[in-house]
């Protein structure tokens, strides 16, 4: 693997130095449904290698999202978002790793799941859909999140401002790239031209218009909702998640706090 410039590197890291949410993102158009908490009361469980956000009364099936922080950092520093997910009905696996980057991490979060799917003992037991995997990440998560989709048994990938050493041609799902508008350390112009790349896919971009690098730590802040839309959307089929990213005024597309969303042809 190639090496990250000296500087990209040094400020992606420095992420792990602050962990306090910013507050860019306040709830308004997207967000109106998707960022308030969902039904579910959620239950946490730290293991050796991942920590578990997940429904606290499992029923049927639940769909399941990887995660993948960013460079320095451990899930608790995204526990408001990731708690929202679970809240939402999805299993998160986030892997317990400051550098996710290869997606291998992440990846194996598929793996613990499947386990405790089959262990009769299990309170996961025969509860987790492994035919609905999505795969997020921030920073080097994000990277890592592009990097574990190049795997078929994930379904759908949310690089929210991703490192650039990440095959996104060679993605096997439709994904969701997020810029911030006042990122200096993943610029928009990176993220754009990962989606660009991501030919062979359904692919949107959208850049959140006040985001700096640090808004998806604490819960999520303007991503929270567009990320938790965008898995209803994808991994649950539900009608009005979909309303938010397709058709001439989708959700995402006239939300003032959104700009220059970007479909390719493949996502209509």
């Amino acid at each position: 693997m190639k090496r990250l410039p000296a500087l990209l590197l040094a400020a992606i890291m420095s992420l792990g130095m602050v962990t306090a949410p910013a507050s860019a993102g306040q709830p308004a158009g997207i967000d109106q449904q998707w960022a308030l908490p969902g039904t579910s009361a959620v239950k946490v469980k730290v293991l050796a290698a991942h920590t578990l956000y997940y429904p606290a009364v499992l029923t049927g099936r639940r769909p399941v999202v990887l995660w993948g922080n960013g460079t320095g950092v451990v899930p608790g520093v995204y526990s408001g978002l990731l708690r929202h997910l679970a809240s939402h009905g999805f299993i998160v696996a986030a892997a317990n790793t400051p550098f996710s980057g290869t997606g291998l991490e992440m990846r194996a979060g598929i793996d613990l799941l499947a386990r405790f799917d089959g262990d009769a003992g299990s309170e996961f037991h025969r509860h987790v859909d492994l035919q609905q995997i999505g795969a997020a990440g921030h920073s080097q998560g994000g990277m890592g999140a592009i990097n574990a989709g190049l795997d078929e048994r994930i379904d759908t990938t949310v690089p929210i401002q991703p490192g650039p050493l990440a095959a996104s041609g060679k993605l096997k799902g439709p994904a969701l790239f997020l810029s911030g508008g006042r990122d200096t350390i993943v610029p928009a112009a990176l993220v754009v031209a990962m989606w660009k790349q991501a030919t062979q896919v359904p692919a949107v971009y959208g850049s959140l218009r006040e985001a700096t690098h640090l808004e998806p730590s604490g819960d999520g802040g303007g991503y929270r909702g567009v990320v938790t839309a965008w898995f209803a959307y994808r991994l649950t089929g539900n009608t009005a998640a979909a309303a938010e990213f397709t058709g001439p005024a989708c959700g995402l597309c006239v939300d003032a706090a959104w700009t220059d969303v970007r479909r390719n042809s493949p996502a209509g």
